[in-house]
């Protein structure tokens, strides 16, 4: 069977604007550029996948529950923009701050590749193919640590030069 390409998305700082521990649909504000980058990557037959780690859960700040209800409702927005999403991994653990049994450094939780190994096991997914956009360094580190190749990372960090680094998401749809 032939392995698929994904294109993998963070999510705070790359699919909406990073306002910290973003969980209620009010604080949810889309970053511009984002249904066009998503709806020519499906074009090019990326699976679009998004991995973000979700410390805001371990910390008790919200559920895993009020994180899903939010994700529901972020992919019904996709499909109102003419787009979708394939899959969404998250990792709610922090090895500081986690609460109880979310007190762990876990191999899912970015700079770790985990959700990434996951969703090319789960989706036979090509990781040399694929494409990561994230906004921090711990996004980039995940990527090359999993074995993607196009790392891109979204900020207005110019001196990171282990990735390539823009600062709108329509300058990634040249490497889509």
């Amino acid at each position: 069977m032939m392995e698929s390409k994904a294109l993998f998305l963070d999510r705070d700082g790359v699919i909406n604007h990073d306002f910290g521990y973003v969980h209620k649909t009010n604080d949810f504000k889309f970053i511009d550029g984002i249904f066009d980058l998503v709806k020519a990557a499906i074009d090019k037959e990326y699976l679009i996948i998004i991995v973000t780690n979700q410390a805001g859960i371990g910390r008790g700040l919200y559920t895993e529950v009020d994180f899903h209800n939010l994700m529901k409702w972020v992919k019904i927005k996709f499909k109102e923009n003419g787009s979708y999403i394939d899959d969404i991994f998250f990792s709610p653990f922090h090895p500081t701050f986690g609460i109880g049994d979310y007190k762990k450094d876990s191999y899912l939780r970015k700079p770790n590749p985990g959700m990434l190994l996951e969703a090319k096991k789960k989706h036979k997914i090509n990781l040399q193919t694929s494409i990561l956009i994230g906004d921090k360094k711990s996004d980039i580190e995940a990527g090359k640590s999993a074995g993607i190749q196009t790392n891109i990372l979204f900020s207005d960090d110019v001196l990171f030069k282990e990735s390539i680094v823009i600062k709108h998401l329509s300058e990634a749809l040249k490497y889509i």
